[in-house]
């Protein structure tokens, strides 16, 4: 009975609760990781239909959680995380593992070591969350936040709009308040854009501060994991479990020492992109927010980034040689699972002898990868390293020329309505830069269109992510606009009222 009125009182008080208040509540006894656990489970099994963000729950959560009982109770608890809900985007090795694929649903691989360091430091992991099938790296004419074994995920906030992607499940998951935390990953926006399209915080770290060892590839040049969570708090707490060198992931080895302090915004210059006209109800988001930094004390000058074109031209063709030769070796090493392809090529026949994989669109970019240069090609490395070196120079002599301390620009456009025959609509990002360079980027929310978020991204030079989640922090106690998704069941076309 008590755990019935437990799971019925935290329910409703879920959206706004933090990792720290709810340490502080099961300090207490108010309740148990176990009775935290059953009610986002319940919350799962209620809401999740509607939204269809989670894949699968994990059988063995209750009984982590009930250990986690036992440590609280006994004061052993070991860190933060102890006790705490999270939720892992279905590319991150743990389980059955399948990107979305059903070419994958019989993988089975060992721990990513994220999922290791987490379940060390206590947290519960309580299943997998729906992705853009294989991170959103299948189509050209895809559909954000749908899988073959998933289906389509659904924003929270009006459910025929698009949750953006990839790490839809995860952005979405947390929105709702179906975890405390949700692990997404990303090669070029797939954490920024669903948080800022969600309504939630999410943190794409410097390449190389958490392991991609276990995670399944896009490119060793520009993936990596990162937390989202409704709270920069719980980003942060996170991010502090998941960093830390890895041997077998050479970009790991390079971590310096993290120097994470509160950061006040009077006093602090920060370089706006703005990307004026794209989106009218961004841009009225945006300026609101820039006031209220302002009015905080910040110094806003509006900046331009240079080289953005010849950036993106280049991106894409080493994205197509860098999937197939990364996705291979992954491949490769997995142990040996029923039916499972062991290259692209199996893959693309899997999809085109399977009756779901492509009912809704085609699989352009894996048959493009099949004959993309491979990884030692010299056209293919000058490549690369350009556009790496002008990604990097893009961010670091904006913010010397000016004397930044970061750079901020909108996230995303208001989200837009799920259409097949349509496709995705991402009029408005500002995830390349760093995403090529390497560098952190956080969304945090700015405000809404409507009923449909708008994000902020604020990003800076390499392992300056302490930086950026305590700007972050700063302006979320300023701009306190995110709010619970109301699951609205559509909008009227064009119908977004005035930003606020």
């Amino acid at each position: 009975m008590r755990r019935l009125r437990m799971v019925t009182t935290l329910a409703g008080e879920l959206d706004a609760a933090t990792i720290p208040r709810l340490q502080s509540r099961m300090a207490t006894g108010e309740f148990t990781p176990t009775e935290l656990t059953t009610a986002y489970l319940h919350r799962i099994h209620t809401l999740d239909p509607r939204l269809r963000s989670v894949i699968r729950t994990e059988p063995a959560a209750l009984t982590a959680a009930r250990a986690s009982d036992e440590r609280h109770r006994t004061g052993h608890r070991i860190g933060p995380l102890d006790g705490i809900p999270v939720l892992l985007k279905d590319n991150i090795g743990a389980g059955t593992t399948t990107a979305g694929s059903r070419a994958l649903r019989h993988h089975q691989p060992a721990d990513a070591v994220l999922v290791r360091a987490l379940k060390a430091a206590g947290a519960i992991i309580l299943g997998k969350t729906n992705l853009s099938e294989w991170a959103n790296f299948r189509s050209t004419g895809s559909t954000s936040g749908w899988s073959a074994l998933g289906g389509q995920t659904a924003n929270p906030h009006v459910l025929d709009h698009n949750p953006a992607g990839s790490s839809s499940g995860s952005a979405v998951a947390v929105a709702a308040s179906l975890a405390q935390v949700a692990i997404g990953t990303e090669t070029d926006g797939s954490i920024v854009c669903p948080a800022g399209a969600t309504g939630v915080v999410g943190l794409k770290p410097t390449l190389g501060l958490i392991s991609r060892t276990g995670v399944i590839p896009i490119s060793a040049e520009q993936d990596t994991a990162g937390p989202l969570a409704r709270h920069v708090i719980d980003v942060a707490l996170t991010l502090a479990v998941l960093r830390g060198r890895d041997p077998a992931d050479p970009a790991t080895h390079a971590i310096p020492p993290w120097h994470a302090a509160p950061v006040a915004l009077a006093g602090l210059r920060l370089g706006l992109w703005r990307q004026a006209g794209v989106d009218p109800a961004a841009d009225q988001v945006i300026s609101a927010a820039v006031e209220a930094l302002r009015g905080a004390g910040a110094t806003v000058l509006e900046v331009g980034l240079p080289h953005q074109r010849e950036i993106t031209d280049g991106e894409f063709p080493c994205l197509l040689t860098e999937f197939r030769h990364d996705l291979e070796r992954y491949l490769a090493a997995c142990p040996p699972f029923p039916c499972g392809p062991r290259t692209l090529a199996d893959l693309v026949e899997f999809n085109r002898a399977d009756p779901i994989e492509l009912a809704r669109f085609g699989q352009e970019l894996l048959e493009k990868a099949l004959t993309a240069p491979a990884r030692t090609d010299p056209g293919y490395l000058a490549q690369r390293a350009r556009i790496t070196r002008l990604a990097r120079a893009a961010i670091d002599e904006t913010l010397a020329a000016q004397q930044l301390d970061a750079l901020i620009s909108p996230s995303n456009a208001p989200a837009w309505r799920t259409d097949y025959p349509a496709g995705d609509d991402y009029r408005l990002s500002s995830s390349t830069p760093a995403a090529v360079a390497g560098y952190p980027n956080v969304s945090v929310p700015a405000g809404f269109a409507g009923p449909l978020p708008v994000g902020l991204s604020i990003f800076a030079s390499r392992w300056q992510d302490a930086g950026v989640l305590a700007i972050a922090a700063a302006f979320e106690q300023v701009n306190p606009v995110r709010r619970a998704p109301l699951l609205l069941p559509g909008l009227a076309v064009n119908d977004l009222g005035a930003a606020r």
